[in-house]
């Protein structure tokens, strides 16, 4: 997208306080459905992330991590939200007993951590997130993809990385 919009953003996280911040701006900004893909290392904060957002947009049961049973749904106060972690999937073929046609939903919530185990088998993002270690903390860059997540983008806050 190089129409004169805004397609990625940064910001420095300090502390996992400030990756939650982050989630929450992002939850505050949200008017609509969303799929969004969460890169980064082992322990770079992408299961906080999703925590964190799922939270801000009330989730109030307890938050599991997918690592193991691959998926979670859960119903926040406007819209269906799934959590997806993919580390386990050795092959997007794997991904065909889990019934992924939910994701389909044009008003849900996707976040999906380690989307490349599950390419073509996953709805396209909209946005990515990467996060990554920078010193004792985090760095977050998130990458509009399409048009909806170009629009959202332009709506988070102006706080750049150093």
């Amino acid at each position: 997208m190089t129409d004169g919009v805004d397609v990625e953003r940064q910001w420095a996280l300090p502390d996992e306080a400030a990756t939650e911040a982050l989630a929450v701006h992002l939850a505050a900004e949200l008017d609509d459905g969303l799929v969004l893909y969460l890169h980064g290392p082992l322990g770079a904060g992408k299961t906080s992330f999703a925590r964190a957002l799922l939270t801000a947009l009330g989730v109030g049961e307890r938050i599991k991590s997918p690592t193991y049973s691959l998926i979670e749904g859960y119903a926040t106060s406007q819209r269906p939200a799934w959590h997806l972690d993919l580390y386990r999937i050795a092959d997007p073929g794997e991904l065909e007993w889990l019934g992924l046609d939910a994701l389909a939903d044009p008003a849900a919530l996707v976040l999906v951590e380690w989307p490349e185990r599950g390419a073509g088998a996953l709805p396209a993002a909209d946005l990515e997130l990467r996060l990554d270690y920078a010193g004792s903390g985090r760095r977050a860059w998130l990458q509009a993809l399409t048009a909806r997540g170009s629009q959202l983008l332009q709506r988070m806050p102006r706080v750049t990385a150093k």
